[in-house]
């Protein structure tokens, strides 16, 4: 015996969004924004395997009391011998506006010590399912002592 499926879709079209945001990475202090979760204790904070847990804010601007638009939540680790090159596993997790409740996500590479590095959306959820594209991020602010930073970020991403 057969089973049928019947599939009902509803056409969606396909759009391009442009996001601009800041985010906001703190190592130290009491506000700390992100922590090392794998690494030897004796290693500095750029240790090549050290692997660290974020939850930064997204803002509109560079400013940290600047608006909240969303969070980044991520993994990443130090994966270069040679340089700071990390893989990201990142959501950008949207909390204002039309995009409230949406997320893309990011799987990548990131030269950090690059003037401007691309790394790749892979998917989405909520208003960017489907989602690909890339995201732009520029260091606007770094703290070598503390590896602190603010991030520019500009993100292209298609989805439906």
């Amino acid at each position: 015996i057969f089973k049928t499926t019947v599939t009902i879709s509803t056409i969606r079209m396909q759009k391009m969004t442009h996001l601009h945001f800041y985010f906001h990475d703190i190592l130290g202090g009491n506000n700390r924004t992100t922590m090392r979760i794998i690494g030897l204790p004796n290693q500095t904070v750029r240790g090549f395997g050290s692997t660290f847990m974020m939850d930064d804010p997204l803002t509109e601007g560079p400013e940290s009391t600047s608006k909240l638009v969303g969070r980044a939540q991520s993994i990443y680790a130090l994966a270069s011998q040679h340089g700071l090159g990390l893989l990201m596993v990142m959501n950008f997790a949207s909390v204002e506006g039309m995009y409230n409740g949406s997320a893309l996500r990011i799987l990548g590479r990131n030269p950090a010590s690059d003037t401007v590095r691309e790394m790749p959306i892979v998917g989405g959820s909520g208003h960017f399912r489907f989602a690909s594209g890339y995201a732009l991020a520029k260091t606007v602010w770094f703290n070598q002592m503390t590896g602190d930073a603010v991030v520019e970020y500009n993100v292209s991403v298609v989805h439906y």
